[in-house]
């Protein structure tokens, strides 16, 4: 399934998931660009904005889950988008047409070393078709109960629920604008801001988010650009 749905926002000096906090800034953003601050959320600047998620996306050449940074500049849409509106709730699932792809075959030479995180048979792989979209992760079938490990060492961003479609979910940033995701998850054992190690304990396989069977989402991300994991995990012999 797609990793969509976990929008995520930014809190002082790191990353965590969207609607844990309020927004800290509520005032109309009448300017061409707009500078992130500790707090935001892109829901809430497309909101501010007076635009779409969609348009706002677009027009910063960005996709689900939408991790901002302190001090990334956003672009306001062109008027060729549309008249100015108040955004509609939000549709996070991404259009084809801004869906970045990762080249057949290729890997980047200082991703992190990464480890299965879990065992099980890919029900379905990068790229696949998943509703009419591209997946941007891999899926894994497994057992409930099963254990669910760090691919690699790195800190953990967001441990905890994603109401929208992924259920309990976990995000370890590697460092150098590398990101795993884990979803669909029974049980989290990590909290937010835990340093963790290559394959070490996270979270047990359950059915949660819109899982109909237990199963892992497993997500490699750089600079929120989705990478194909299998390129980057052991082959399993």
């Amino acid at each position: 399934m797609l990793l969509a749905g976990a929008a995520l926002l930014l809190l002082p000096g790191r990353i965590t998931a969207q609607g844990q906090m309020e927004n800290l800034h509520e005032g109309p953003i009448a300017a061409w660009t707009y500078t992130v601050r500790a707090g935001d959320r892109f829901s809430t600047i497309a909101q501010r904005m007076g635009v779409s998620i969609e348009a706002l996306a677009a027009a910063n050449r960005m996709t689900p889950p939408y991790i901002l940074r302190e001090g990334q500049i956003l672009k306001r849409p062109d008027p060729a988008y549309g008249p100015l509106r108040r955004a509609p709730p939000p549709d996070l699932t991404p259009a084809l047409a801004q869906s970045p792809k990762q080249p057949s075959g290729k890997r980047d030479a200082d991703a992190p070393r990464l480890a299965w995180p879990t065992s099980g048979a890919m029900t379905s792989p990068f790229g696949g078709s998943v509703k009419g979209l591209p997946n941007r992760g891999i899926d894994l079938v497994a057992l409930a109960g099963m254990t669910v490990y760090a691919a690699a060492a790195g800190k953990v961003l967001f441990a905890g629920t994603e109401p929208e479609r992924f259920g309990q979910l976990i995000l370890i940033d590697h460092g150098g604008g590398w990101v795993t995701a884990y979803a669909y998850l029974g049980q989290v054992r990590v909290k937010e801001g835990q340093s963790v190690s290559r394959q070490q304990v996270i979270a047990k396989i359950g059915k949660s988010g819109e899982a109909k069977r237990p199963s892992l989402h497993f997500e490699l991300r750089r600079d929120n650009v989705p990478r194909n994991p299998a390129l980057y995990l052991p082959v399993r012999l």
